[in-house]
């Protein structure tokens, strides 16, 4: 993280609506990073260091919008499938990046945290991302959350187990799992609603990202290719999510009498 980064608006960003307008909870699925180099005749390893500048831009723009919690897709269970260079390529990149940048992601008051099945990284990872999460735990920022080695359905089918483990210990009733029941179980429970999602390189789909947290997000698609999208590009995600209506299943007239 660059030492540009504050905690307050920089007086050179443009006009937005008030904070209490803008999405809480921010999530982004980055993609595009082979396009990106494949375009300029690059590997794609490079394209995924490149990514990094544009991860750095975006937490240091939701930081100083004052967002709660932003949540980057950084590897999905089914990106094993990939070509084992680039795997091995993206596991050398990810503990770079744990050794390097905590320390940074501390002193800006940020609190990092991972989401998804950790137990598949190696022990190396394993290490600092645990170091990493004691080290920032306190902070009050923004909560800056990694899904690594997430799924969706690999997470709703955990809170189903966990329920289920309950129902069989005689700790909990069948007939008392209902939505909230289930919506405690999966990954960040403890945080704000997804408001926003972002996926950058054009793609229209949520490729199971936070199936049952992004339940009444607003979806952004945008043919930007992650390692170009900076900070003003993540304004223009913000104004475009503060034109929106957003009714949760209400009338807009019903709207209207809420003062919405």
């Amino acid at each position: 993280m660059r030492d540009t980064m504050k905690s307050t608006p920089s007086p050179e960003l443009r006009p937005l609506p008030p904070t209490a307008s803008l999405p809480r909870h921010v999530a982004v699925i980055m993609d595009g990073n082979n396009r990106w180099a494949k375009a300029r005749g690059l590997s794609g390893v490079r394209g995924h260091h490149a990514g990094v500048e544009a991860v750095r831009a975006v937490i240091r723009r939701a930081a100083e919008r004052r967002i709660e919690t932003l949540t980057l897709f950084a590897f999905s269970s089914e990106n094993w499938k990939r070509p084992a260079a680039e795997v091995n390529a993206l596991m050398e990149l990810f503990l770079m990046a744990l050794k390097r940048e905590v320390k940074k992601l501390h002193e800006h008051d940020i609190r990092l945290s991972v989401i998804g099945d950790t137990s598949g990284f190696s022990s190396a990872i394993q290490k600092r991302i645990e170091e990493a999460e004691r080290l920032t735990c306190d902070n009050q920022g923004l909560r800056l959350v990694i899904a690594a080695n997430y799924g969706g359905q690999w997470d709703i089918a955990r809170a189903a187990r966990r329920l289920a483990e309950r129902v069989a210990a005689g700790e909990l009733d069948p007939g008392a799992i209902d939505e909230q029941a289930l919506a405690d179980q999966v990954s960040l429970s403890d945080a704000a609603p997804v408001d926003l999602c972002i996926r950058t390189s054009g793609e229209r789909r949520i490729s199971n990202f936070l199936l049952w947290q992004l339940a009444y997000a607003e979806l952004y698609f945008t043919p930007v290719l992650w390692p170009d999208f900076d900070g003003e590009a993540f304004d223009d995600a913000l104004e475009d999510f503060c034109r929106r209506k957003r009714r949760f299943g209400m009338t807009d007239e019903q709207l209207e009498a809420q003062g919405a």
